[in-house]
């Protein structure tokens, strides 16, 4: 997975009578559906960070107010309208909350660039298509808010300008921004700005309603001051949000005119005589809309005309990133569990990420629009902090999608009402599904042309297809910008690729044309056969054709064969999915989410040289997002995007997808393709799905998968409520913390072996570890905790739990620092476990009275078998007092401190070996060093006293091993 390179906009909700929820810069939805309330206490004046257009233009000059508001009653009015507009406008929608509980977009919106453009290069068609949206060749002059409505070149006032941009250039957002200037007093040109979303207005069955009646019945409280809406002239700004949801007619045997606001008319109507100008032609209208409607309004009411760019310029991309990640609160988690991220790693965080733009690679193309920006800073969020319980991948981008597409039609003037989401399943999906099944990322203008253009015939479809290139082609693909790739295209985001194939294979769109047709022949056949087996059946009981209704009953057999033919296909398709899953081809890449961080944040290291052969395309995501769409909140807003999936379907594709695992996912996997097939249970929701895939899984190595706490709660979530137990559990060198472990503490509940080794646990950890040890439930025989620095003081923890435990008998503290306090801590409370059969606290630094004081306390133990020693700081004095205890003191348990016992070879030495050559990389060269130079005398002071030449040969043999470890690690060989 590869990444191949504005602020979401919104669509405002049907009902213009209730709290208006917005995102900070993404897509976000007004539902004004709830009576304005008065606040009681005044609204809070907050600073703006503004960048490129800001639209902070100062106070208001004083008295303004008074001009046009003079009567008391009035500028209350116009007080609280201001106050509850604000309260309305600064909501933010779930999406957002993500971010901190104190973000706003006060504190973190970047404007957008707008460049003004001329209605003739607005209406002029191209020459030819294109896919890609690049700023024109001329510079056009560049506007700020406070700039929109500033005298023309020629000295004219400007009363109308139309914003317009593709999806997903921020037209919502800049909006929304504008407003809560207005309402904080920083858009002093206007005394009164009143918004409209045109999807409200667009509600169908529309009664006929007066202007003043339709500003009132939205916002209450100018109820004062509507009589003198006539004379505020230019101070008066109407705002007409998505004006492509309304079919606009400037006929006149169409829409005659109407230039009283007191007389009910059709909105559309008003909404026409007021760009007219022929109701309150004084008054300032601001309109945005998607670039194919623009055309809508004649030039000759337009003013000026300005195009919304999105972030053309890398630093503006970079800010909005800094502005994201550096909230006060970013970092703390939704739900106040695990550990927050610190300031130095979101720090960090920014700077790989702006490092990777700078670098001009394909992520800053993906950013030209910011609702990309915002799926980037929510995608980071969700790989480095925690997140809500039950947040996944696959609901991000289809929160994101529904950010962007909630409501929206793809041409306002087709009967057919076309949910644009549904379009572009149909279209972008086909492209993506055939990019994965051919494991190819990059599209030519070709590839697309023919993709969009299938099954085009009539007319009403070339236009639905012209106004889907104009608005939303942008907002899928991109143009590469890879060496060696130019002329071709990419999805935006690699990701996007393959969440929008699974969409175009769960919605059922994958069909050749003969199942098509055949699933509508064999529709028709069954309900004529029930037809005419009826008939017959009447005619036969008066003449002899008892033959007949036989045969007209096996129509009815027709859709029975047609849905198992469905179901072979449904079954193929999961067998793709299961193998894209397990290509072995992947089984030792990184797991799925370390290639979705590394995609956005880049990879450290040297790049690719460009004459290699690139490796194959890898779509591991692409089973996720088929498991995560078929979750029922998934297709909950789906169905709210025009994207159903029937439950039917859902269960039909489920079970294929479960036969098909339940029958591959048996086999041993890689960590990281573990960990990925894990994903994908979480990704999908269903504990019910997940216990009956799983239960077959014993083992759980994960060893050496970073395990971020986003990794810890996939695993906790997929296995942490399962029954059946987990034979071994392994978890070294993962980077494991201690928020880590008390995250998996219900998974560590079900392990019989446990493996936290090479994790670099402190003391700290030992806390949730004796909790482990001393939980009811708690079935760990075998705890292996070596190669961490527990110390003395995290010993002192461990040994409450020991004293507790019931179950463990295995207990490796192989090199944790316990040294001499710590192995007296254990002679001390050793006793009081009575189940342990083998403890191994090697390379622990302890000395000689240490060491035999713990020897003594294991020879007094009822159960202990073996006690490892080697490699502490033992003299030769030491080593001869332990081998002697054996034989002075009665007990059971044999203390292994070297390679021999006697003029013998030790039967363990095989074990001290092999935890040598595990760790020695790890471990500190020097003391290794020593410590192999003084096994080697051993062995050579013992060969050279017996005289039994079997002994002779193995005490040799293990001497070259010896031998060749010492030469590794540049020490003498002989």
């Amino acid at each position: 997975m590869q990444w191949r390179s504005h602020l979401p906009w919104t669509s405002w909700g049907r009902n213009l009578r209730g709290p208006f929820w917005p995102p900070g810069n993404g897509r976000f939805l007004l539902h004004w559906s709830q009576p304005l309330e008065a606040c009681s206490a005044d609204l809070p004046f907050r600073a703006f960070i503004r960048h490129q257009g800001s639209s902070v233009a100062g106070t208001a000059p004083p008295g303004r107010h008074g001009q046009l508001f003079r009567s008391i009653s009035a500028m209350e009015s116009v007080h609280w309208y201001r106050r509850s507009l604000a309260e309305w406008f600064i909501r933010l929608p779930r999406e957002e909350r993500q971010f901190g509980p104190t973000f706003s977009l006060d504190t973190g919106h970047v404007d957008p660039v707008i460049r003004e453009s001329t209605p003739d290069e607005l209406l002029r068609p191209p020459a030819e298509p294109t896919l890609a949206h690049p700023l024109p060749l001329v510079e056009r002059h560049p506007l700020s808010l406070p700039q929109l409505f500033d005298p023309d070149a020629c000295g004219r006032r400007v009363q109308t300008v139309v914003l317009y941009g593709t999806v997903g250039t921020g037209k919502s957002t800049l909006v929304r921004k504008m407003v809560l200037d207005w309402c904080h007093g920083r858009l002093p040109s206007f005394e009164l700005v009143i918004p409209f979303s045109c999807e409200d207005l667009s509600a169908p069955g529309p009664t006929p309603i007066s202007l003043y009646h339709m500003v009132t019945s939205r916002y209450p409280p100018l109820k004062e001051v509507l009589p003198l809406l006539d004379k505020a002239g230019p101070r008066l700004l109407f705002v007409l949000h998505g004006m492509e949801r309304l079919n606009l007619d400037f006929r006149m045997e169409s829409t005659g005119l109407h230039g009283d606001p007191e007389m009910p008319a059709v909105p559309t109507t008003i909404i026409v005589n007021l760009l007219r100008k022929f109701m309150l032609p004084e008054a300032s209208i601001l309109v945005t809309t998607r670039a194919s409607a623009v055309g809508r309004i004649p030039s000759k009411y337009v003013g000026r005309y300005g195009e919304i760019c999105g972030f053309s310029d890398t630093n503006l991309q970079k800010l909005y990133f800094q502005l994201r990640l550096n909230q006060p609160d970013c970092g703390h988690s939704a739900n106040g569990v695990g550990t927050p991220i610190t300031p130095a790693q979101r720090d960090n965080l920014v700077e790989m990420l702006s490092r990777n733009l700078e670098g001009h690679h394909q992520i800053a193309t993906a950013c030209f629009l910011p609702s990309y920006c915002w799926l980037v800073c929510a995608t980071l969020y969700f790989l480095h902090v925690s997140t809500p319980v039950g947040q996944t991948l696959t609901g991000i981008y289809t929160s994101f999608l529904r950010l962007n597409f909630s409501g929206e039609i793809l041409d306002s003037t087709d009967p057919s009402r076309t949910s644009l989401m549904a379009y572009a399943a149909r279209t972008m999906g086909k492209l993506a599904y055939e990019g994965v099944a051919s494991r190819k990322t990059y599209f030519s203008e070709k590839d697309v042309r023919e993709c969009l253009e299938s099954g085009v015939k009539t007319e009403e479809e070339f236009q639905l297809l012209h106004v889907f290139r104009r608005d939303a082609l942008r907002f899928f693909l991109a143009p590469c910008v890879e060496s060696g790739k130019h002329g071709t295209f990419v999805f935006t985001v690699p990701a996007m690729q393959e969440y929008l194939a699974a969409l175009y294979i769960v919605l059922g769109e994958r069909k050749t044309a003969w199942q098509r047709v055949g699933k509508e022949a064999a529709e028709l056949v069954g309900r004529v056969g029930e037809d005419v087996s009826l008939v017959l059946s009447i005619l036969t009981k008066l003449l002899p054709l008892r033959v007949l209704p036989l045969l007209f009953n096996l129509l009815k057999v027709v859709p029975r064969v047609f849905g198992r033919w469905a179901g072979k296909s449904r079954e193929a398709v999961a067998q793709a999915m299961v193998l894209e899953m397990f290509r072995e081809e992947d089984y030792y890449n990184d797991d799925v989410l370390d290639q979705l961080g590394a995609s956005i944040l880049g990879v450290e290291g040297p790049r690719r040289h460009p004459d290699e052969p690139p490796d194959d395309e890898v779509f591991e995501l692409f089973p996720m997002f088929m498991g995560g769409l078929l979750s029922s909140r998934n297709r909950v807003v789906l169905a709210q995007l025009g994207c159903p999936i029937k439950n039917m379907d859902a269960l039909e594709n489920a079970q294929a997808i479960k036969k098909k695992l339940v029958k591959l996912g048996r086999q041993g996997l890689p960590p990281s393709e573990l960990l990925d097939h894990l994903f994908f249970h979480y990704e999908f929701q269903n504990q019910h799905f997940s216990a009956e895939v799983l239960s077959s899984l014993h083992q759980l190595n994960l060893a050496g998968v970073r395990m971020t706490p986003l990794k810890c709660s996939v695993v906790a979530s997929v296995l942490g409520s399962g029954t059946h137990t987990l034979d071994e559990v392994n978890l070294a060198s993962c980077q494991l913390d201690p928020a880590g472990l008390h995250t998996l503490m219900p998974v560590f509940l079900r392990a019989r072996k446990l493996g936290l080794q090479l994790n670099g646990l402190g003391p700290e950890a030992c806390k949730d570890i004796r909790d482990l040890l001393l939980h009811d439930q708690c079935q760990v025989t075998t705890l292996r905790l070596s190669n961490n620095p527990l110390t003395a003081a995290g010993l002192a923890l461990l040994v409450e739990g020991l004293s507790g435990n019931t179950s463990l008998t295995h207990l490796s503290l192989l090199h944790t620092g316990l040294e001499d306090e710590g192995l007296e801590l254990l002679a001390t409370h050793l006793e009081r476990n009575q189940q342990l059969r083998e403890l191994n606290v090697a390379y622990n630094g302890a000395g000689d009275a240490a060491a035999l004081g713990l020897a003594r306390a294991a020879r007094e133990h009822p159960s202990l078998e073996l006690l490892h020693l080697y490699f502490n700081e033992l003299s030769p004095e030491g080593r001869k007092k332990l081998r002697e205890l054996e034989g002075a003191t009665p007990g059971r348990a044999r203390v292994v401190a070297s390679l021999t016992e006697g003029t013998a070879l030790s039967e363990h030495w095989s074990v001290i070996l092999g935890e040598i050559q595990r760790n020695l990389n790890s471990w500190e060269r020097g003391r290794v060093q020593c410590h192999l130079s003084m096994l080697l005398r051993d062995l050579e002071d013992s060969r050279g006293a017996t005289l039994n030449p079997w002994r002779k040969a193995q005490l040799l043999r293990v001497e070259g091993e010896v031998r060749s470890l010492l030469e590794h690690l540049g020490g003498p060989g002989s």
